[in-house]
């Protein structure tokens, strides 16, 4: 069994020869044997997620994309191949922007990403599918704020508050709009070091969402993957550098994952009259209550989160991870392998696996049925 979470962010050189490892496996010729790990024979190309027997299913499909997913998909694809031992799944966790560009590329079969395809996106993944790309929500996540402030436990923070701290008008923690968020609690005058993410990001894309939603006043920021340039604080790559930085001083505050932020003080939120904490159960809560995104192609499943709701109990900062596909591959191959993945990603067993492995929220029985029908009517061949 070949379980692979490939990473790439060591060096420009170590990106390109990967990247090229990448193109090299989604375009060898076909015809020639022994040449494409991605070409070998995977049975009928008929194949739906997880309805063939085990093992009939060989070759190699690679995807790049979300960080956000890392763990989620470390147990997704162990699931997977425990059910086709002779497929390799690789997945190179390089950040949503990175994902979106390899796909609309066409150098990878699929990406994750936190952010569905914009119009510019749509068309590109079009002409490298030969068909619609669509995006599939198969992986809901709530978005903590972890801090680092020993002595500070139940921090609460309002929505104007957070977008306050984040694009620097308010730099240290005893600042009086902190402390009217926080009542009961004694803060330090200790300087306040944002965290933010220094790729493009679909994490950072939806944070910024929530803030320009929820506290338009004070973030007038546009809304993009890329965190403004202009905005003091500490950068880290990917969702590891994030959490690395608040790790590593006191005073700090950033955004990531919730199911990457391990042993870090987390804040509760405002939402309406109360202060809500992330929660898989909270998060669900939103997206169950947002509508389709309009203009979409069909079988296209991509979400307008509801930032600004008052609602009780629910969770706002919560980004949703696409995964990505054609709805139509040439090489029945490649078909047959993205259709039994992603067909076992959004089962009960892979929704499972999410939840067990990073804290995600399962999807919907209804959003599944309508993934799975999408995914059934991927043309293969």
């Amino acid at each position: 069994m070949n379980l692979s979470i490939v990473r790439r962010t060591l060096a420009p050189v170590a990106v390109a020869s990967a990247a090229a490892l990448v193109l090299a496996a989604c375009g060898s010729d076909p015809d020639t044997s022994n040449t494409s790990d991605e070409e070998t024979d995977s049975g009928s190309s008929e194949t739906t997620g997880g309805e063939e027997p085990a093992g009939e299913l060989s070759g190699t499909l690679n995807g790049a994309g979300a960080s956000s997913q890392e763990s989620a998909v470390q147990a997704w694809i162990a699931g997977f191949q425990q059910q086709y031992p002779d497929v390799t799944v690789n997945y190179a966790p390089e950040g949503s922007g990175a994902g979106r560009e390899q796909f609309t590329s066409g150098a990878v079969a699929f990406a994750g990403s936190d952010a569905y395809l914009d119009e510019e996106e749509l068309a590109a993944a079009e002409t490298a599918c030969g068909a619609p790309a669509v995006d599939l929500p198969l992986f809901i996540d709530p978005i903590a704020i972890a801090y680092n402030l020993p002595g500070v436990d139940n921090l609460q923070l309002g929505p104007v508050t957070l977008a306050n701290i984040f694009n620097g008008t308010i730099t240290n923690w005893n600042d009086p709009a902190i402390a009217a968020d926080n009542p009961d609690a004694t803060l330090p005058d200790l300087a306040i070091t944002p965290v933010h993410r220094s790729d493009e990001s679909g994490t950072t894309e939806n944070f910024v969402e929530y803030l320009a939603a929820a506290a338009s006043e004070a973030w007038t920021y546009e809304v993009s993957g890329d965190w403004p340039a202009d905005l003091p604080g500490e950068a880290g790559a990917q969702t590891p550098g994030v959490i690395a930085a608040v790790q590593a001083a006191e005073g700090t505050i950033g955004y990531a994952s919730a199911a990457a932020v391990g042993d870090l003080q987390t804040a509760a939120i405002g939402v309406g009259s109360e202060f809500v904490e992330y929660s898989a159960e909270a998060a669900a809560a939103v997206v169950d209550a947002s509508p389709r995104a309009e203009g979409r192609a069909e079988n296209d499943i991509a979400i307008e989160l509801a930032r600004d709701t008052t609602a009780s109990g629910a969770y706002p900062i919560v980004l949703i991870s696409y995964t990505i596909v054609c709805t139509a591959y040439e090489d029945p191959a490649v078909g047959d392998l993205v259709k039994a993945y992603v067909g076992y990603v959004a089962s009960d067993e892979g929704q499972q696996a999410a939840a067990d492995a990073a804290g995600s929220a399962p999807i919907s029985p209804e959003l599944q049925a309508e993934v799975q029908a999408v995914v059934e009517s991927i043309e293969v061949g």
